[in-house]
């Protein structure tokens, strides 16, 4: 394997086993020796590849954005798709059964309460959450026009992220984010017959 595959597979597999440990530890107690210890490897080479831990709480945060990014082009990328279809699509790629996982939904929860004291992992929060208006503000933009289209964009976020975190925190978790996915997809086809749109099927 070249080199440069090396040093990809093992960053891969630093931020898996930061995932591991943030679920098992909790990010306050998740260490260096925690994160080399579930990845197989020295603690050293995670200063090699990311210069401390955390250049690889960031790096982690990154991939779970990534995660988003790409759950998203898998369904878009292909045949044309319209604009409702679009946005059924950026509900299904928030709720897919990777960001339902326990070490994604762990992290996320982790990471955000830290980013409150955290500038960097603010500013990632920041880019997650605008990403996600803005992919729903582009959807909304033939449908409903632009003014509209921000405030439904806005809306649909909230719901989207206070159904997530509601089913992230349930004792019930697969079910409540089956039913928040539903009820996500339901509003979006309400608010967009409110606005005398007809849902396509």
């Amino acid at each position: 394997m070249p080199i440069t595959g090396i040093k990809d597979t093992r960053k891969k597999q630093l931020i898996e086993a930061t995932l591991a440990s943030v679920a098992e530890y909790g990010l306050q107690n998740t260490t260096i020796n925690s994160i080399s210890r579930l990845a197989g490897m020295s603690s050293g080479i995670i200063s090699h590849y990311f210069g401390g831990k955390q250049g690889l709480i960031e790096a982690t945060v990154r991939q779970l954005l990534d995660e988003l990014k790409l759950a998203l082009l898998s369904r878009t990328d292909g045949a044309p798709t319209s604009p409702q279809q679009r946005l059924m699509m950026i509900v299904e790629a928030n709720f897919t059964e990777f960001q339902r996982s326990r070490p994604a939904t762990k992290s996320w929860l982790s990471f955000w309460a830290q980013a409150m004291h955290d500038p960097s992992l603010a500013r990632l929060q920041q880019v997650n959450s605008q990403r996600l208006i803005s992919n729903l503000s582009y959807s909304f933009r033939p449908l409903l026009g632009a003014e509209q289209a921000r405030i439904a964009a806005r809306q649909t976020a909230a719901m989207i992220d206070g159904f997530w975190l509601r089913s992230a925190l349930s004792v019930n978790p697969e079910q409540d984010f089956r039913d928040g996915e539903q009820l996500c997809k339901a509003f979006i086809t309400d608010l967009l017959q409110h606005h005398g749109v007809t849902p396509c099927h």
